[in-house]
C-alpha cells in the first residue's frame, strides 16, 4: 500500500490541475511567509493536495467530482483531523479566480494554533465524576 501511494503521489505531481499549479506557485519555496508546503504529500493512506506538516495544515482543492463524493471527503477530513491536521477545502474555481482570498484564509489558519483533535464525536462523550463511582 505504501509503495502504491508513493507512485500515485508522483503521478499526481506530474499532472497538476490549473488550480493546483496556480496555488503551488504561491506556496512553493516558502513563498507564503516562510511556511514550508509540500504538494501531493502522503499522510498515512491519504495524499493531500498541499500540506504544511510544521503547522499541521492540509489544503485541498476540490473540483466538480467532489460534489459527488461528499461523504468520502467528510470521512477523510475527519481522519486527518484525528491525526492532528486541520483541513481547509477550496473549490478549484476559488484558486483560479480569487487566489488572494484563498491565501488569506490559509494565512489565518497558519497564524492560529491548531485545535487538539478530539477522537470522540460530541455525542459519544461521557463524563464520570468521582461521586458517580
Amino acid at each position: 500500500m505504501k509503495r502504491m501511494n508513493v507512485d500515485r503521489a508522483r503521478r499526481l505531481r506530474t499532472g497538476p490541475t490549473d488550480a493546483e499549479q496556480k496555488l503551488w506557485h504561491r506556496l512553493r519555496n516558502r513563498h507564503l511567509q516562510g511556511w514550508k508546503f509540500r504538494r501531493q504529500h502522503e499522510i498515512d493512506r491519504y495524499i493531500a493536495d498541499f500540506a504544511c506538516p510544521d503547522a499541521g495544515l492540509v489544503v485541498e482543492l476540490d473540483g466538480s467530482q467532489h460534489g459527488e463524493q461528499v461523504a468520502y471527503d467528510e470521512i477523510r477530513t475527519r481522519k486527518l483531523e484525528i491525526m492532528g491536521y486541520r483541513v481547509l477545502r477550496f473549490w478549484d474555481n476559488d484558486a483560479l479566480t480569487n487566489i488572494e482570498g484563498v491565501l488569506e484564509v490559509i494565512l489565518e489558519a497558519l497564524a492560529s494554533p491548531a485545535p487538539h483533535p478530539d477522537p470522540l464525536p460530541a455525542g459519544e462523550r461521557e463524563y464520570v465524576s468521582e461521586t458517580d463511582e
